[in-house]
């Protein structure tokens, strides 16, 4: 559209109730498909009047715009042209951020990006502590869907306990918990491995409580040792290292974004999303993983 078009469009309000005409998109949506910011961030920015729509400053998250005729600008700035989308694995070391920054100045996710040009975001987040796979992504309305717990999509931990878990323990933990939230859905949990005083076990939960397989953990007497996440969805850690990620294939981005879809078919249809929906077939000519990059701390690179 030229700039001669442009001003022959009159200036519009943007609608903020009311039925939304064809095309209508919520604004922070629009924000975070330009990859500007994440779809959460995009609405902090709009309450906090760094939005304007057609000149005029919008502060309501229910606004819907026309991206067709509406002219979003961003701290004075017009929305750049919609990026591609990017999937991306991660293997988060222990003791590192799951986010893209900290005010205490303690390493992030964002640290082991190296080479990553387009600006991701975490999808979810992993205790400081815990360690594994993590997805970063620019496609927000992907990564709403995974999290929401609506759609329970599936995530397994390997885990190192105190002690050894009983049946009965066991069974507690696969009927649901009662945590001070509330009760926890039901987990699928399997012995792994025993040590001399401790045992490895996999549980795999569909919610994401802050803290939760910890706590349910914690609530049968057996606290976390080491907890690392293996699968989310269907994508799993594999061999890649720690601290080591990798764009994913065309087949696990498809595979993501068909979990959702028939997830999001399930409850339109009023049954339950928790049902394993079946893993796609392997094709031919799929492209394998990508070569892997590590992270390397500052101090042990080399000056030439």
């Amino acid at each position: 559209m030229t700039e001669k078009n442009r001003a022959t469009i009159p200036s519009r309000s943007p609608r903020a109730s009311g039925p939304a005409p064809e095309g209508s998109v919520r604004l922070q949506k629009i924000i975070a498909t330009t990859g500007l910011a994440s779809r959460r961030k995009a609405e902090e920015l709009i309450a906090s009047g760094h939005v304007t729509v057609n000149g005029k400053v919008v502060t309501e998250l229910g606004t819907k715009v026309d991206p067709e005729r509406d002219h979003v600008k961003v701290d004075g700035k017009h929305l750049t042209t919609v990026q591609p989308f990017v999937y991306l694995m991660l293997n988060k070391p222990k003791h590192v951020m799951s986010t893209l920054d900290d005010p205490g100045g303690r390493t992030t996710v964002k640290d082991f990006l190296h080479g990553v040009s387009v600006r991701v975001f975490p999808v979810g987040r992993l205790d400081f502590d815990s360690e594994g796979l993590m997805l970063l992504t620019n496609n927000g309305d992907l990564a709403q869907a995974l999290l929401h717990p609506r759609y329970h999509v599936p995530k397994t931990y390997l885990i190192k306990v105190k002690g050894v878990l009983t049946d009965d323990e066991i069974a507690e933990l696969q009927q649901g918990v009662n945590l001070e939230d509330g009760m926890t859905s039901p987990a699928t949990v399997k012995k792994i491995r025993k040590a001399e005083a401790n045992s490895w076990v996999e549980i795999t939960i569909h919610e994401g409580r802050k803290h939760q397989v910890k706590r349910m953990l914690e609530t049968v007497g057996h606290p976390v040792i080491k907890l690392t996440r293996v699968k989310m969805g269907p994508l799993m850690l594999g061999g890649l290292g720690s601290g080591e990620f990798r764009f994913l294939t065309d087949r696990e981005a498809n595979a993501l974004r068909e979990v959702v879809e028939q997830r999001r078919t399930l409850v339109q249809e009023g049954k339950d999303p928790g049902v394993r929906p079946p893993r796609p077939k392997r094709r031919a000519g799929w492209a394998k993983p990508g070569k892997t990059k590590r992270y390397v701390p500052k101090k042990a690179r080399r000056v030439a």
